[in-house]
C-alpha cells in the first residue's frame, strides 16, 4: 500500500512539474506575447459567436466557417481552418473559453506557436474526414457508421482542437492523469450522447496521441543520430591535407 502511494504520489509531482509549473517558467521568461494563440483563439471564438446571434451574421459564419458532412470536400477543407473559430451555437460560449484558453496557452508555451497550430488544426481535421467516412459507411456497418441525418450536422468547431492538444501535452509530456481525464471524458461523451461530436473527439484524441508518440519517437532516432560516433573522415582535422608525393623527372643536361 505503502509503495503504490509512493509511486501515486511520484506520478502526480512529476506530471504537475510537467504541465503546470515547467511552461509557467518559460512563460516567465518569454512574457505575454508567448500567449498570442490563446489570446487569439479566444477572441477569435468570442467574435464568431457575437456575429452569429444575429440572423445575417448567422448566414456569414456558416458561409465562412460551417463544416457538415454534405459539403464537398474541397469546400469542407477550405472552411475546416475557420472552424477552428465557430463554437457550437446550442453551446454556452463563455464555459468553453477558459478550456480553449488553458489548451492553446499550456501547448504555445510548451510546444511552440508552429505545433500547436498543426496539431490543433490535425486533430480536426482528421475528426471532420473520419466523421465523412462514418455517415458514408451508414448506420448498419459494425458501429461504425452514423446516420444520414449527421451529414446536416455543423463540426464540432474548437472542441475538438482542445482535447487534441491536451492529448498531445499528456502523451509528449508523459501526464498520464490528463491523458485519462481527457480520453476518458470523451468516451463517456460518446457512451452517453452517440452523436456525431462524440465520434470526432474520440478521433481527435487517437489521432492527437499517435502524434504524440511520433514526435517521441523523432526525438529519441534525432538524439541517436547526433550521439553517433563520427566516422574517421568527419574527425580529421580541416586543415589536415594528405601528403603527396610529387614525381621528380631528372633529365641529363
Amino acid at each position: 500500500m505503502r509503495r503504490a502511494a509512493a509511486f501515486a504520489g511520484r506520478t502526480l509531482r512529476a506530471e504537475w512539474h510537467a504541465v503546470v509549473v515547467d511552461p509557467v517558467r518559460r512563460l516567465r521568461r518569454r512574457g505575454p506575447a508567448g500567449l498570442l494563440l490563446a489570446f487569439v483563439a479566444c477572441g477569435g471564438v468570442v467574435f464568431f459567436h457575437a456575429l452569429a446571434q444575429r440572423p445575417a451574421g448567422a448566414e456569414v459564419v456558416r458561409a465562412v466557417g460551417g463544416v457538415r458532412g454534405d459539403l464537398p470536400l474541397w469546400l469542407a477543407l477550405l472552411r475546416t481552418p475557420v472552424s477552428l473559430y465557430v463554437p457550437a451555437l446550442d453551446l454556452p460560449v463563455w464555459a468553453g473559453l477558459t478550456q480553449l484558453f488553458l489548451a492553446f496557452a499550456l501547448a504555445e508555451v510548451t510546444l511552440g506557436r508552429a505545433r500547436t497550430l498543426a496539431v490543433a488544426y490535425a486533430a480536426t481535421l482528421a475528426g471532420t474526414l473520419t466523421a465523412r467516412v462514418m455517415i458514408a459507411a451508414g448506420p448498419d456497418r459494425w458501429g461504425f457508421g452514423l446516420p444520414p441525418e449527421a451529414a446536416h450536422v455543423l463540426d464540432t468547431g474548437p472542441s475538438a482542437a482542445v482535447v487534441g492538444l491536451f492529448t498531445y501535452l499528456s502523451v509528449v509530456r508523459r501526464a498520464p492523469v490528463v491523458f485519462v481525464l481527457t480520453g476518458g471524458s470523451m468516451v463517456w461523451e460518446s457512451i452517453a450522447r452517440p452523436n456525431l461530436a462524440g465520434r470526432e473527439h474520440l478521433i481527435a484524441v487517437a489521432a492527437a496521441a499517435v502524434l504524440g508518440l511520433l514526435h517521441g519517437r523523432g526525438e529519441r532516432w534525432r538524439r541517436a543520430l547526433l550521439s553517433r560516433p563520427a566516422s574517421e573522415g568527419a574527425r580529421r582535422p580541416v586543415g589536415a591535407v594528405r601528403r603527396q608525393e610529387v614525381p621528380v623527372n631528372l633529365r641529363d643536361g
